[in-house]
Parts: C-alpha cells; structure tokens; sequence
C-alpha cells in the first residue's frame, strides 16, 4: 500500500495526555485514514440536550450541507426494503482546500479513503460496520458529475469513485458492489474530525505495546494515553509502528475499528448533555465537520436519529473488513472475495447477523488490534 505521511509532531508519553507543540509542519501530499463511523453518531447525541433551543436549531441547522443522493441517482438502485433496518455509508474526505492544505497540495479532486458500512438492525439495539479497503479493486459503475457523464471501468480502486462522482457515484459503488440499498450518506474532512476530538476533550487508549511510525510522527510507549485531534488522526491512519502489522491499509483499518469503539465510550462518558456550554461547542463543530444527504441535512432529522440509536453501545458494534484477498497483478491492492463477500451482503440483506465464516481466507481480518489497543 501507499506510504502515508503525517503533519503531527512527534511525541512520546507514558500515561499522560499529549498535545501538539508549536506550528504544524506541513506534510506531502499523502492520502490520510479517518475513522469516521461515530460522526453521526455524535451529533446526533450532542444534538439531543440541545433539543427545546430554537437558537441553537437555527444556527445548527445553518452549518449542515447536503447532498441530495436520492435525486443523483433516480431509481437504478437496490430495492428500498422496508424492515426496519438501516444502512450508513460513512466516509472520510481527502480533500486538500481549504483548511485542510495543510495537508498537502490541492489537486483538484477529493478521494475517500476510509469507507464503512453501517448496518443497524432492525430494534435499533446492534450494529455491524463494514470497513471497504480503499485499495479494493472493483468494477466501477458509469456515474454523472455536475451534469456531465462520468464512465465507469472494469478495473478501478474504490476510492476512486468518490474522486471522479463526488458522493453520490460513492453511494452507486457500494450499492453495485453490495446490491444493498444505502439510507443515509455522512462524509467527514481531516480538520472537522481533529476539531471533534478535540471538542471532546481527547480520547483515551490504553497500548500494552509501543507503537512507532515516523511516517505518521507518532511515537507512543505502553501505557494509558489521551489523544488530541492531531495525534489521533496520527493513529488512525498509521500501519508501519503496529506491532504484528503487515504495513498495510488492511492493518490500518483494524486499528481505526479499535479506535471507534474508544471514541465511542469517549462520547457516552463525556457528560456533554449536563453541560450546556460543552453541548454546544460540540454540536456546533460536528455539525460544520459533516456533509450528509439531504435526508438528514436538518438537527430535527439528526435528533430523531439519536433517539433510534441510543441503546447502541461499542459492545454491541461488530465491525469487520470487506473480505479480500491480495491482487497478483499488484500487491499494492486487494481484490474481494466474491463467495465471502456475498456472505457478508446477503446476511446484511437480511437483516442478519454476519456469519463467523465470511472471514475465512480474508487478508482483512488476520490478527487485529484488540490485543495491544484499547
């Protein structure tokens, strides 16, 4: 996989929050990884405390931007199943305007390089994420932009879709690749997610190994940590450091899902609905890091989806990679695993729990995190 480089400075603790020094060096042009699946969740939660403020809806409300993927994509799509269930897709933007040049030179075209599925059951009590490898070779579908047609192709890395579409070819690609029908659309930059994290006070982890990337300016020994949005940008998107790690996007990945459910806990432990001042702070920069689709492009539609989603907890989240194997044309890039994968999407289809057996074979779920990060 490509090497990524970061713009956090380089830090070393052992049980102590760390925070970045000084002015930020800028960094290559190098795509970044964000672990993005609890964005939503998020504003939806601050969201709540704030529900009786006509002010604060005003004011939210004016910060949200929407796509209107419904429209984009008229009526060649999966078949809209009404069972209960939910599907999210949830991305990450790579965009360089902006404030986010800092990360490198504006080309022109964003690409998406973290990607999850978001499945919630029917009950609104569990959920399984499903992260797609942005390497993944896939067979693009024909998409349109501004207007002009956007062809598809036979051989195409999935991220790659977002670039040359914009959302909505996103939205196409995975339902081509799924043939599971996507509800909502939540797209999170670079500096919206640090500005969370942030906003929260940081996120804790725990490493029972040291964790070394220069690539990604992170240096952290064993022992419990509070990350600042920099540095927690740094670890979800870091591989050469993680020990047992192959290097790759897929290790990355695995990390980013152990993040997410520290982010998680992060968020029901942070007291933001007992602290107006907090609420507010946090509500206000979650709703300016996202773009979602039209549907939830309103606090109201984004405080109802709070409510079906309260009693998801991180316990009760699975999370696994798109099952893929190694290209053999390129080791650089993943192929998924038709017989797995379809697995994966027919349980999803189904409104049922993902099968233990989907995994066998997959480069994507070897190893994994849980047992030197929490």
């Amino acid at each position: 996989m490509a090497d990524s480089s970061g713009s956090a400075k380089t830090a070393e603790t052992r049980g102590r929050s760390i925070r970045p020094k000084g002015r930020r060096r800028k960094g290559p042009t190098r795509r970044r990884r964000i672990a993005t699946i609890t964005v939503c969740g998020l504003v939806s939660v601050v969201l709540l405390g704030g529900a009786g403020l006509g002010y604060v809806y005003f004011k939210l409300n004016g910060n949200l931007k929407g796509v209107d993927i419904n429209a984009a994509l008229g009526h060649d799509r999966p078949k809209n199943v009404d069972d209960g269930s939910m599907d999210i897709l949830v991305m990450g933007s790579d965009s360089r305007a902006g404030k986010n040049n800092e990360y490198g030179r504006d080309e022109g075209a964003a690409r998406s390089d973290t990607a999850m599925i978001v499945h919630v059951y029917k009950g609104r009590k569990k959920a399984s994420v499903v992260s797609v490898p942005r390497d993944t070779m896939i067979k693009r579908p024909d998409c349109s932009k501004d207007g002009k047609d956007v062809p598809g192709a036979n051989r195409a890395m999935f991220n790659t879709a977002f670039e040359v579409g914009g959302p909505a070819c996103a939205v196409k690609t995975v339902e081509s690749i799924s043939g599971i029908r996507m509800d909502h659309f939540v797209e999170v930059d670079f500096t919206g997610f640090k500005k969370l994290i942030d906003a929260l006070g940081g996120v804790e982890i725990t490493t029972s190994k040291a964790i070394d990337d220069n690539s990604s300016h992170l240096h952290l020994k064993p022992g419990t940590h509070t990350l600042d949005g920099e540095h927690a940008l740094g670890l979800v998107r870091t591989r050469h450091g993680v020990p047992g790690g192959d290097g790759s996007d897929l290790g990355r990945i695995q990390l980013q899902q152990t993040f997410i459910k520290a982010l998680l806990k992060q968020v029901k432990n942070v007291g933001v609905l007992t602290n107006p001042t907090k609420l507010y702070d946090i509500a206000d920069t979650a709703t300016k890091a996202i773009t979602t689709d039209t549907d939830l492009n309103s606090v109201s539609e984004l405080t109802g989806l709070a409510k079906s989603l309260g009693n998801i907890g991180a316990e009760n989240i699975d999370m696994m990679t798109m099952p893929v194997a190694y290209d053999p044309q390129d080791p650089d890039r993943v192929l998924p695993l038709t017989k797995q994968s379809r697995q994966v999407w027919d349980a999803l289809r189904q409104d049922k729990e993902i099968p233990k057996s989907a995994i066998k074979g997959s480069a994507g779920d070897k190893g994994g995190t849980d047992n030197y990060v929490k």
